[in-house]
């Protein structure tokens, strides 16, 4: 059976990945996935998954399920404005449903995302 949830994308730069994590986590929220992300936007194109010599100009899209939509849009406002005035990126929300929706509530001690 599923649950409905909510994932919360967050596409930007890799150099601020610790920060975003840090405010997700921060929320309440254990388990998300980092990618490497490419592709073309107001910023232009950006590359991703290249070898580089920093990461300050490589992307990433950051994903987390979040059972309590309120905490969900509370991680996009945080990012947005702790951030992006200075670093380009966007966050999105969708709503999803997920199988075992347990694993994404406060208290579940499972392992996983």
């Amino acid at each position: 059976m599923t649950q409905p949830a909510t994932k919360v994308v967050i596409v930007t730069e890799e150099v601020i990945l610790n920060g975003v994590i840090k405010i997700i986590e921060d929320i309440g929220v254990r388990g998300y996935t980092v990618l490497s992300a490419r592709g073309k936007g107001s910023h232009n194109v950006r590359s991703g998954g290249q070898p580089s010599v920093t990461a300050a100009f490589t992307n990433i899209k950051i994903e987390a399920i979040v059972s309590d939509r309120a905490k969900a849009e509370q991680i996009a406002d945080t990012i947005a404005s702790k951030y992006f005035a200075n670093y380009a990126g966007i966050v999105y929300l969708s709503q999803i449903e997920v199988l075992r929706g347990e694993k994404f509530k406060p208290g579940f001690s499972g392992g996983g995302a």
